[in-house]
């Protein structure tokens, strides 16, 4: 199991182990200002991957420095679960689709 500090790690959920990888850090743009990070999914031993986006810290937008990134399991767990129930299909073929998801992970 993942803690805090991993980048990447696996969860079970539902009967199915999910790896993922934190893909990005929160980083700003000149263009959009402050993009929250993304982490990829995919279901082991599956083609498709999923990447959920999530929104900037609040610490960020209120110019605070940068803290450590809060992800752990149930945040990971939840953000499957939200990119499941709105059309992830982790069997099927195709480019990764991306979910907006809350800092909670729904």
């Amino acid at each position: 199991m993942s803690n805090s500090r991993s980048n990447n790690g696996a969860v079970d959920v539902d009967g199915e182990t999910y790896d993922w990888q934190l893909q990005r850090e929160p980083q700003w743009s000149d263009d959009d200002g402050w993009k929250g990070m993304i982490v990829s999914l995919r279901q082991r031993d599956t083609q498709r991957e999923a990447l959920l986006e999530f929104p900037p810290p609040k610490r960020l937008l209120k110019g605070l420095q940068r803290g450590r990134l809060q992800l752990d399991d149930a945040t990971v767990s939840r953000g499957i679960r939200a990119a499941l129930a709105a059309g992830w299909e982790p069997m099927s073929r195709g480019k990764p689709m991306v979910f907006t998801v809350d800092a909670e992970g729904r």
